[in-house]
């Protein structure tokens, strides 16, 4: 999943860039309002965290525009203003929710996953799976034939996403696009690594494969065959 992080203070958008990836999450960070105006508008997000004071284009302005594009990408407002007025102006302006600085990280994650759930237009499964593979996304934790599998945040990441796309292909663009950032080269070739290391978790001790390579194209996670 892919997020979006408006901040002009390098330090705190380095604590929070860094935070997010290594729980999983692809970040795009822009650095002023009019640059963060132009990701969200040309590119589909999970989650924005915008801060308020920007430059050139503070961050309540940037949310209005947004909104009034049609972007529908949720947005947590971070903020040192912390008195209810200023809250209610940056709901009322069309952020989603508002964490006061100085924050926890860990608090900080668990409003953007709330986010995330949230913008769903049904319920969120809380697990998703294939055959007798199970990935637990509240407990963050994967299982097959009753076994655990340790994953790495990347590899549970690439795993969350293959099984949100079951039985269809997904290029190696679009799993850079979104379980890592646009800063890779399409040309590399961590994507096929990462693939490697995940299908020896969770395929190599098992008769019936879940990962299969279509040729020149991508990846897709297959539901195995029924026995009869």
């Amino acid at each position: 999943m892919r997020i979006l992080l408006v901040e002009d203070d390098r330090k705190t958008a380095d604590f929070i860039v860094r935070g997010l990836r290594e729980a999983g999450y692809a970040v795009d960070h822009a650095e002023d309002g009019e640059e963060g105006l132009l990701l969200a508008s040309m590119n589909p997000y999970d989650a924005a965290v915008v801060d308020i004071m920007l430059p050139k284009l503070d961050g309540l302005t940037l949310i209005e525009r947004m909104r009034a594009k049609r972007v529908n990408t949720p947005v947590l407002i971070l903020s040192a203003k912390r008195t209810v007025e200023d809250r209610v102006k940056g709901l009322q302006m069309g952020g989603d929710d508002y964490l006061v600085k100085p924050f926890s990280f860990s608090e900080l994650l668990a409003r953007v996953q709330a986010l995330i759930r949230r913008a769903h237009a049904s319920p969120a499964p809380t697990t998703l799976g294939a055959g007798d593979l199970t990935l637990d996304l509240l407990k963050h934790e994967v299982t097959r034939g009753g076994k655990r599998i340790d994953l790495q945040p990347r590899e549970f990441s690439l795993l969350e996403y293959l099984l949100h796309n079951k039985e269809r292909i997904v290029s190696k663009t679009m799993i850079l696009e979104h379980v890592w950032d646009y800063a890779f080269d399409p040309q590399t070739n961590v994507v096929d690594v990462l693939v490697c290391r995940l299908r020896n978790k969770i395929d190599r001790d098992f008769p019936h494969k879940l990962i299969h390579t279509i040729r020149s194209v991508g990846y897709v996670i297959k539901e195995p065959p029924q026995d009869t």
